[in-house]
């Protein structure tokens, strides 16, 4: 089956600032699901921050990944996860931080967390939570519980007699 896919733009933000460690921060602060013009600056409010839209990049929902979009889905606020990186150094592109990746999957956006990846999570747009719940209604399936075994845990458990140096099983 063919993933569902969505062309999304991603604003990146950079916050410059008063450290000694560091002169800015970079965060993705939205997900718009029309495309819009490369690497073009946002006209804002605020003076110190600037923002950069970041188009061609899609968002795909993977009938195996349905468990991540339920738990996403059934969260109080859902969220659209950013992966990003910046740019190598000698690199003069805008914005530095370059979005890679695009999710809804919880579970995704754990596994690139784990990988020490750099990942923001932003709200979703009414759009794509609308378009979402049919297709995790259509694909999720709860895994069935088991029943537990009194000692299931202890199967297996092997110890070591002090006394003569033997592996016992318990």
């Amino acid at each position: 089956m063919q993933p569902l896919r969505f062309p999304v733009t991603v604003v990146m933000q950079r916050v410059p600032l008063a450290n000694r460690w560091a002169d800015e921060r970079w965060e993705a602060v939205a997900v718009e699901l029309e495309p819009s013009a490369a690497g073009s600056a946002i006209p804002q409010d605020d003076a110190t921050a600037a923002r950069w839209r970041c188009p061609g990049l899609e968002l795909e929902l993977h009938p195996v990944e349905a468990e991540g979009y339920y738990l996403n889905l059934s969260a109080r606020a859902p969220t659209v996860f950013v992966l990003w990186r910046m740019a190598e150094p000698g690199d003069d592109v805008q914005p530095r931080a370059r979005p890679l990746i695009v999710t809804v999957s919880y579970n995704e956006a754990a596994r690139f967390l784990d990988a020490g990846e750099q990942v923001d999570a932003v709200p979703m747009p009414a759009a794509l939570l609308a378009a979402m719940e049919p297709f995790v209604i259509e694909h999720y399936r709860p895994e069935p519980r088991g029943k537990a075994k009194r000692n299931e845990l202890y199967e297996g458990d092997e110890r070591l007699d002090a006394a003569t140096g033997e592996v016992r099983r318990r």
